[in-house]
This record gives structure tokens, C-alpha cells and sequence, in this order.
């Protein structure tokens, strides 16, 4: 209590405020609770002075050393190298130090002595001075430690003429008299200024996050530079194999030369330069064949790492679940990645069929931040695979639990990314979307999708891209007639946000709502139809399009309520054939090994080698391709990855 009196009689006499100190001076001693002895200025003032003579003695002997140390002491570092004037006095205090001898030696100053501050302020420049560089008041001064004679020198005239070192210890001793002020700034001013201060650094972290950020997408953008290069590079290989083709049916020989050059050609990076070079041309098939002889990844003992995922520490739980994660995203696509999902499925890795109260899938309910996360990574992993996702459907336990952590998730945003791009690829399974519609999942979206602006560009995509799914279901575009008016606001601000990879879910979307009478009529009083025509004048040919279809929907003809067909008898599966691995599910890791531990396919096989069960499975045959022409709005659930890749959806 005695130390909170003090601090506010403290404010009280910095504020000036005396009447009030002394009213409230008088009822601490009163109450038994007297003031400090501190409180008034005669203690500010003696010490104060004490700093400021010793600094302006310094000056007037030119004693550099002490001078900058007691500077560097008293003064806040928060005023040396964020205020302008500060910066600007300590600049020109640097020169009075370098020239002090020249101005005040009798006859020849001492060689070693004037080096030695010239070597000083030249030091200066190259490290903090360096700022004031590209000032033009400063610039001729950069070039004084290296002029041999600076006093006859034209561009340091003012520096030698008698008033320059008067003028230049007035502007200190103004300053030192307004900042010894302001530093006995009382505490409770001190704790308040001390919070802009943190907020200060908080905007530094974002910014180095931003910074992270971009350099991370500059990666993303080689790769796709090189994904496209290959392209084209393949599109060229193919048209000139066309052409070899039909010079064949002409009776013309292709010579295994030729075919040899355009082999590496085609393998033209270094690494499968060797491939192209070892390929027997004289016998038929050895390209296929080699291309497609890739290893098989050993198998491993499920038992102990099930026990282990259960039973370990967090640490190697977090370890086995990234482990496992990395072998389904960096096998090769085709039969090694199919062999190891199988081999996931068939020894039921996650427990998905146990009826244990303790199983691999609790996991996702986790106390450790990190274990949960890359559990969610592990199960959006199986869910970006066609196969995976049949396992993981084969009843609503997953779904639920999935849907349970997506609405209690407020700490780790990857670990909901990884939630939601997992129940987004789920909605392309017909008894999942329905489980979902019933359990209320449109409503959470809707909500969550009215600040788009917080949401990471995962969240925001994966989440229309879910909503536009469940809308698709006659059920769930009833669920929306019930909130119509929330979602077609929503809906329609998202039409014109920045991040243009949601449209064609938003279009998708909007599409399909618009067939219920009642969600049209809410729609035509908000004046839908001039929001959407404000679109077609800023959209490209693509969005226009499908904007045109939404318009013609939204004046369609009226039909009564309840007159909208069911699509409960469809066939029961929208499941598109494709498989699609994120390079997001191995974005951020959270976990890196430490000398001598195991990590990766490293852990795996030191640790959990098995006898060699694996054994290749049939893939079931998919839809057949249904094209989206671009032009009509989405009408067929699809999950961002497939359509940014521009599979038949």
C-alpha cells in the first residue's frame, strides 16, 4: 500500500498538482500511512543536475569516452534511436569530439591523439552514424575522417568559426534539461507508456511473421515456375512423339538415337539424367518399366507403434504421428503410396474399428498442442486420398470427433486448418454430408465466415468450400432457408474479397440456394441482382458467365414450398476419383530432432520394422469424369485441391 501512495503522490506533484498533493499528503499522515520522503522535486533536481554537469564538463574537455558512456547510460535508448533531434545532436556531438583538438590545440595538435578521434567518429559513421546517410545536411560530413586538412577545407568552414561549439552546447543543455524531465517521469506514467512499448514489439513479431510469410510463398512460386516449365517442356516431348507416330504409318524408321534424345529431354533434370541414359531402346517397354520401378517402403510392426502412440510420451508421439504423416506425402504416387495406405487400412492404424476406450484416434483430444496437431495433420493426410477417406467414413465416430475439435480448437490455428480440410474432403461422401448437415455444421460456417479478413487463406477456402458442398443437398439448402438472410449476406461479401480462389465456391453456392422460392424472394428484397451486376462489371469472362447463370436462377420461376425435389435416392456416392496431397500438411513442423534422436522413415525402421506384410489392393473404380465447363456455377461437390488442379469434378 505504502509503495501504490507513493507512486500516486508522485504522479500528483509531476502533474503539478499541489493542492491536491497536500490535501492528499495530509490524510495519509492522518490515516498512519505517510508518504515517502522522495516525493517533491528537490530530489529530482540534485540528482538530475549531478548527470547533466557531468555531461556538459565532458563536452567542454572534449572527453569523448566519458562523455558518450554517460549518454549512453542516461539516456533512453528508446530517444537515441527513435528521435529525430536526438539522433541528429548525437551526430554533430560526434564531430565537436573529432575536431576538438584542431580547435583547441596550441601550435600542432598531438598525431596520435587526433587519430585516434577520428578513428573514433569514423567508426561512428560505419555503424550507427550509417542511418543519417542519405541526409542531405549529414552528407558532406562523411567525408571528414578522410580530408587532411578539414580546418581549410570549404565544405567544414562552419565547424571553425568561433560560434558553432557555443550554439552546439546550448542545443545539449536544452535537451538535457527537457529529458531529465521527462525521466522522472513517475512510475504509474512509466507502467502505462511501458504497455504502447509491448504493443511496439507485437507489431515487430507480425511483421517478421509477414516476412516468413513471403518468403515462404516465394519457394511456393519457384516451385510452380518449375511445375510449369516441366509442363510445357512434356506438352513439346509429346507433340514431337506425335509427330514421330505418324511418320511411322508413313513407313519412316525411328532410330534409337533419336528416341534416346528426346528420353532426356523428357528426364532433364540431373537427377534422373542416369534413368534416361540406362534405358535399352532395342527392347520394347524399358522407359515404362523404369519409370515405374520404385521401391516399395518396408512394412512395419502396427502392434508396437499402436501400443506406443497410446502409451509413449507426448514427444514420440509426436515424432511417430509425423513419421507416419511424411511416409503417405512424400511416397511416390501410384503403387508405393497405395501400398502404404493399404497397409495403414488393413492394420487399422488410427483404431477407427476399436471399440477401446483408449485408442490412437483419442489422440485428437490431447492435452499436448503438438500431438493434436499432427494428429489432425495424419487424418487430413488419409482424407486427401480416395481410399483414406472410405476407411475413415466407414461410420460417423471420426466425423463427430473431427467436428467436436473444430468447435473447441481456439489455440492452434493449423491444428483447425487441419480439422477443416479434413471434413471438407469427408463432404464429398453423401452419408457424411448428410451427418453433417444434421448436426448443424452450414450454421457454424455461416458464422465463422462473417470476418473472412481473420480467417488464414486455408481456413477461408476450405470453408466456403465446404459450405458450397453441404449446400448442394436439397437438406442442407433448407437449412439455409432457415438462416437465408445471414447467408446470403455473408455469401454476397465474400463475392468481392481479394482472396479470387473461393469464387467458384461462392458462385457454387449461391447457385444452388437460389433454387428454394423462399431463400429467392429473401434474396430479390436485399437486391441481390444489382450486388451481383456490380460484379460483372469489375469479373473476368469466367466469372461473368457464371454470374449471368445466378442471376437467371435467382429470377427463375416460382415454385411453391415443398414442391423441390429430394435427392435423398441419388446414387450414394459423389466421391470424385482423386487423390490430392497438400504441401500444406507438412507446412510450419512444430518438432525437430535433437543430436542422436531418431526421426522420419529413420524411427520407423530403427524402431518399428515388421515382417514384410504389404500387399497392393485394387483402387475401386471412381465416377466417371463429369467436365465442368468453368461456365456454370459448381453443381457437384468437389474439394479445393481437385478443382485448383483442374480435375473432372
Amino acid at each position: 500500500d505504502g509503495v501504490l501512495l507513493c507512486h500516486q503522490a508522485g504522479y500528483l506533484d509531476f502533474a503539478e498538482f499541489e493542492d491536491t498533493l497536500k490535501t492528499f499528503s495530509k490524510e495519509c499522515k492522518i490515516k498512519g500511512k505517510p508518504l515517502c520522503k522522495t516525493v517533491g522535486g528537490s530530489f529530482r533536481d540534485s540528482k538530475s543536475l549531478t548527470i547533466q554537469k557531468d555531461l556538459v564538463a565532458a563536452f567542454d574537455d572534449g572527453d569523448q569516452k566519458v562523455f558518450f558512456s554517460l549518454w549512453e547510460e542516461h539516456i533512453p535508448s528508446s530517444v537515441r534511436d527513435g528521435d529525430s533531434f536526438a539522433q541528429k545532436l548525437e551526430f554533430y556531438l560526434h564531430i565537436h569530439f573529432a575536431i576538438y583538438l584542431l580547435k583547441h590545440s596550441v601550435g600542432r595538435p598531438d598525431k596520435e591523439e587526433l587519430d585516434e578521434k577520428i578513428s573514433y567518429f569514423k567508426t561512428y559513421l560505419e555503424t550507427k552514424g550509417a542511418a543519417l546517410s542519405q541526409t542531405t545536411e549529414f552528407l558532406p560530413f562523411y567525408a571528414l575522417p578522410f580530408v587532411p586538412n578539414p580546418m581549410v577545407h570549404p565544405s567544414f568552414k562552419e565547424l571553425f568559426q568561433d560560434s558553432w561549439t557555443p550554439e552546439l552546447k546550448l542545443k545539449l543543455e536544452k535537451f538535457l534539461a527537457l529529458i531529465f524531465k521527462a525521466s522522472n517521469t513517475p512510475k504509474l506514467l512509466t507502467i502505462y507508456k511501458e504497455n504502447g512499448q509491448s504493443n511496439k514489439e507485437m507489431l515487430q513479431q507480425l511483421h517478421q511473421q509477414l516476412v516468413e510469410a513471403e518468403r515462404r510463398s516465394m519457394t511456393y512460386l519457384k516451385r510452380y515456375n518449375k511445375i510449369q516449365a516441366d509442363y510445357h517442356n512434356l506438352i513439346g516431348v509429346t507433340a514431337e512423339l506425335v509427330d514421330s507416330l505418324e511418320a511411322t504409318v508413313s513407313g519412316k524408321m525411328i532410330t534409337p538415337e533419336y528416341l534416346q534424345s528426346v528420353c532426356v529431354r523428357l528426364f532433364s533434370n540431373q537427377m534422373r539424367q542416369s534413368l534416361a541414359h540406362s534405358v535399352d531402346f532395342t527392347r520394347p517397354g524399358t522407359v515404362s518399366r523404369k519409370l515405374k520401378d520404385v521401391p516399395l517402403l518396408p512394412s512395419l510392426d502396427y502392434e508396437k507403434l499402436k501400443k506406443d502412440l497410446i502409451l509413449g510420451s507426448d514427444r514420440l508421439k509426436a515424432f511417430l504421428l509425423q513419421a507416419l504423416r511424411w511416409r503417405l506425402t512424400t511416397s511416390h504416387p501410384g503403387e508405393q503410396r497405395e501400398t502404404v495406405l493399404q497397409a495403414y487400412i488393413s492394420n487399422d492404424l488410427l483404431d477407427c474399428h476399436s471399440h477401446n476406450q483408449r485408442s490412437v484416434l483419442q489422440l485428437l483430444h490431447s492435452k499436448s498442442d503438438v500431438v493434436r496437431q499432427y494428429m489432425a495433420r495424419l487424418i487430413n493426410a488419409f482424407a486427401s486420398l480416395a481410399e483414406g477417406r472410405l476407411y475413415l467414413a466407414q461410420n460417423t465416430k471420426v466425423l463427430r470427433m473431427l467436428e467436436g475439435r473444430l468447435k473447441e480448437e481456439d489455440k492452434d490455428i493449423i491444428t483447425r486448418e487441419n480439422v477443416l480440410g479434413a471434413l471438407q474432403k469427408f463432404s464429398l461422401r453423401r452419408p457424411l454430408q448428410t451427418a453433417m448437415i444434421q448436426d448443424g455444421l452450414i450454421f457454424w460456417l455461416v458464422d465463422a465466415l462473417k470476418d473472412p479478413d481473420c480467417l488464414s487463406d486455408y481456413t477461408l477456402e476450405y470453408s466456403v468450400a465446404l459450405l458450397m458442398n453441404l449446400c448442394l443437398r436439397s437438406a442442407g439448402k433448407n437449412m439455409c432457408a432457415k438462416v437465408a438472410g445471414l447467408v446470403l449476406k455473408v455469401l454476397s461479401d465474400l463475392l468481392g474479397h481479394e482472396n479470387h480462389e473461393i469464387q467458384p465456391y461462392v458462385n457454387g453456392a449461391l447457385y444452388s440456394i437460389l433454387s428454394v422460392p423462399s431463400i429467392r424472394e429473401e434474396a430479390r428484397a436485399m437486391g441481390m441482382e444489382d450486388i451481383l451486376r456490380c460484379f460483372i462489371k469489375e469479373g473476368n469472362a469466367e466469372m461473368i458467365r457464371q454470374i449471368e447463370f445466378i442471376i437467371k436462377q435467382l429470377n427463375s420461376e416460382e415454385l411453391p414450398d415443398g414442391v423441390l425435389e429430394s435427392d435423398d435416392d441419388e446414387d450414394e456416392d459423389d466421391e470424385e476419383d482423386h487423390d490430392i496431397m497438400e504441401a500444406d500438411l507438412d507446412k510450419d513442423e512444430l518438432i525437430q530432432p535433437q543430436l542422436g534422436e531418431l526421426s522420419g522413415e529413420k524411427l520407423l525402421t530403427t524402431e518399428y520394422l515388421g515382417i514384410m506384410t504389404n500387399t497392393g489392393k485394387t483402387r475401386r473404380k471412381g465416377l466417371a469424369n463429369v467436365q465442368w465447363s468453368g461456365d456454370e456455377p459448381l453443381q457437384r461437390p468437389v474439394t479445393p485441391g481437385g478443382h485448383r488442379n483442374g480435375y473432372p469434378v
